[in-house]
């Protein structure tokens, strides 16, 4: 990855104890075991004291844990001091929780990232790479929404920084597969009670691995100009395969999709066309008005503008995973001890 290197560098996840932030942990010590400190910034205790015994300081000296909210703007500014990158991973994101307790939702996700800017602003942090979701992507639901904005937020920073050379990016991509409160995880623990609910026999997602989205978040801070969104060419899986896949001999029962829930995931609209590059091994949405040169960018990543009118979601996508491929996804990345 060019010359690229977190060693010698201090590092911040907000969010840090959730799945992609212990992947992240897990790829940081492999990758740059020099890794000058790695701050994991989270609000529940509990899940810190579990995750640092996974990571006790005799063997990883250099990591350190800090009780904090993305809502309380000073913690934040405390922690960032002395820090080189932030991975924001913190987020409020179960749709029907969201949906119950708006507020809530909105304090985390829009209000934590606005904290987040500022206290990466009032501090000398040089990369912030922000995680999104498919879910806002033309959102229909809060949590789509709240991340949306928080998505416009972080774009927007580049603009408000003066001449500071901090550059703030984004990675949006679909369902993690094996992450909390994710489908496959939720599908083998209701195997054992004789019957799958499935909301939609027709209802497909995108599908990305903990790695996947690891590597994602290191392109992003190696080679963000700033302002970009950054969206993984994945595969999709139909719902119904995944339930083949875990459970193909009991019953799949439909019961109907939750509020605030779409049939299919999209992560290009058809307006964002005007502003997506296709870069090889990702798309990125480029600012509306970026604070670099357009020419330059596509020069320098060999980018192509998409067609006018383009649009990426899960169910008319050309790449499927099957059940076969589930199977061996679920062995590799969440049980390997899976079996049917």
């Amino acid at each position: 990855m060019s010359d690229f290197t977190l060693n010698g560098k201090s590092v911040l996840i907000t969010g840090g104890t959730g799945s992609l932030g212990k992947a992240l942990t897990r790829r940081i010590y492999k990758e740059f075991p020099q890794v000058r400190r790695l701050v994991i910034f989270s609000r529940d205790e509990q899940k810190q004291f579990q995750m640092a015994q996974d990571f006790p300081l005799t063997k990883y000296p250099s990591i350190r844990f800090f009780i904090g909210d993305v809502r309380d703007r000073e913690r934040l500014v405390r922690a960032m001091m002395g820090i080189d990158y932030v991975i924001h991973a913190a987020a409020m994101k179960h749709v029907h929780l969201a949906e119950y307790n708006p507020t809530e939702c909105i304090k985390t996700n829009i209000g934590g990232a606005e904290n987040v800017i500022h206290a990466c602003l009032q501090t000398d942090v040089k990369r912030v790479v922000a995680l999104s979701t498919d879910k806002a992507c033309a959102p229909i639901n809060l949590y789509g929404a709240t991340k949306l904005t928080s998505d416009k937020l972080f774009v927007a920073a580049n603009n408000i920084k003066g001449e500071n050379p901090i550059k703030f990016s984004v990675v949006r991509y679909g369902n993690v597969m094996g992450s909390n409160g994710s489908v496959i995880p939720f599908f083998m623990k209701k195997r054992k009670e004789g019957f799958l609910p499935i909301t939609d026999d027709k209802m497909t997602r995108f599908n990305i691995s903990l790695d996947g989205g690891v590597d994602m978040v290191f392109h992003a801070m190696a080679h963000a100009w700033g302002g970009e969104i950054f969206i993984p060419k994945i595969p999709s899986y139909k719902i119904t395969e995944v339930a083949k896949a875990i459970a193909p001999d009991i019953e799949h029962r439909i019961i109907g999709i939750r509020p605030g829930e779409k049939i299919h995931e999209e992560m290009i609209t058809p307006s964002d066309s005007f502003y997506t590059y296709d870069m090889g091994k990702y798309y990125a949405i480029i600012p509306n008005v970026p604070n670099w040169d357009e020419e330059n960018f596509v020069k320098t990543f060999n980018a192509k503008k998409v067609k006018t009118g383009f649009s990426y979601n899960s169910g008319e996508n050309t790449d499927w995973v099957g059940v076969e491929e589930l199977r061996t996804f679920i062995k590799q990345h969440i049980d390997a001890d899976f079996s049917i």
